[in-house]
């Protein structure tokens, strides 16, 4: 592999001239990135759920005691 000038993780295949990245530094705080975002997505979603559940539970309290 060829070194790219200028781009230290950076190198291009011989054989087929792709440009590879080698930096497992960039790579592992992306992966980590994106676990990051998809927890966060996730307990966005569990409260969104929990306050449905909490207005529902409020809604029957307060027709419940509209009825008496």
């Amino acid at each position: 592999m060829i070194k790219v000038e200028g781009h230290p993780h950076l190198f291009r295949d011989e054989k087929t001239g792709a440009i590879i990245n080698c930096d497992d530094v960039g790579y592992d705080q992306y992966v980590k990135s994106v676990e990051l975002r998809k927890n966060q997505r996730r307990e966005i979603s569990d409260m969104r759920k929990d306050i449905d559940e909490i207005k529902a539970l409020l809604k029957i309290i307060v027709d419940g005691n509209n009825k008496t």
